[in-house]
């Protein structure tokens, strides 16, 4: 299961959950609470894999977490608010693909020319 499908099968609700206890479930290691929502949502194992045909170091997912944030975060400006639209947004447009592409360098490019790429709905060349 990629990202974007993730995203729509714990939905809005949870994902308001998690952001607003963030601090709560940051005391805990992160695999466990991963493993908490995927036991509690039922969600099913899944064929996604973009490490196995990684031909390169593969970024930890704090790495790719902070160009999530840090994309949800530009497109956002002051707009606190709506920020878990924005996050489904992302997550679920075509750029979640180019990010997820670890053989390629776009998810390492200046936090600028993703947003810009983003706006305009392809990679910029």
């Amino acid at each position: 299961m990629n990202r974007s499908e993730l995203v729509r099968v714990m939905g809005e609700k949870t994902i308001r959950r998690i952001y607003r206890y963030a601090d709560v479930f940051h005391c805990e290691p992160i695999e466990k609470i991963a493993d908490d929502f995927i036991t509690n949502l039922n969600i099913p194992k899944g064929a996604f894999d973009n490490v196995a045909s990684c031909r390169y170091d593969v970024p930890d997912y704090w790495t790719i977490g902070e160009v999530y944030e840090r994309l949800i975060e530009d497109i956002s400006g002051d707009d606190e608010e709506h920020i878990i639209d924005r996050l489904v947004e992302v997550y679920t447009s075509w750029i979640n693909t180019a990010i997820s592409n670890y053989n390629s360098d776009f998810y390492y490019q200046p936090r600028d020319y993703i947003r810009v790429c983003y706006e305009e709905g392809q990679v910029c060349g």
